[in-house]
């Protein structure tokens, strides 16, 4: 099985909680739209740059290429929003937990085709229209080359997980949902 259906499996749940925050951004609203950027960006930008730290680009050779942060602020940018702080990122362990956290940001540009519709034609763009479906199919190669035993598959879904927790944390800060109360309901 593709290594990429066992991390699926593994942050299913996740992934449905990261939906389903995210839902709540009305995409076909200026403002809604600009704070669901807001929030991809209090995601993006930390997991992006710690990716960076991490060394991705010894790992991914076409990780210049993968980086979306800057179309992220291109497009807060030309909405006159400020580029916020981001939430704190993982730290990433070795190639799995690198690959496990590009997982996801990967995974992201799958929805942004989807998502991408629901703007209006007026509104910056570039983040969400950022996909290239040959990267996704060489991405998915990637993993299974590279992650071929089950601690290091597990190391990726860890990773994964915890940039799920970013994206989630930064979704929450943007709604104005206190964390704490947020953990304490759901845990």
């Amino acid at each position: 099985m593709s290594v990429r259906f066992v991390l699926r499996s593994a942050t299913a749940d996740d992934h449905e909680r990261l939906d389903a925050l995210f839902s709540r951004f009305d995409l076909t609203q200026r403002g809604g739209y600009g704070d669901f950027l807001l929030a991809q960006a209090g995601g993006f930008l930390g997991v992006e740059e710690a990716l960076d730290r991490a060394g991705i680009a010894d790992v991914v050779p076409d990780w210049p290429d993968r980086r979306r942060s800057n179309a992220l602020v291109a497009d807060l940018t030309a909405l006159h929003l400020a580029v916020p702080t981001p939430s704190p990122a993982p730290s990433f362990f070795g190639e799995a937990a690198m690959l496990g956290g590009l997982y996801v940001l990967e995974g992201s540009r799958l929805g942004g085709a989807m998502l991408v519709r629901a703007v209006p034609d007026d509104l910056p763009k570039s983040f969400l229209s950022d996909g290239n479906p040959a990267a996704w199919r060489a991405f998915v190669h990637l993993l299974d080359q590279r992650l071929s035993s089950e601690p290091e598959v597990a190391a990726a879904a860890r990773a994964a997980a915890d940039v799920f927790e970013t994206f989630a944390s930064s979704a929450r800060r943007t709604l104005g949902e206190d964390d704490l109360a947020v953990r304490n309901r759901h845990g």
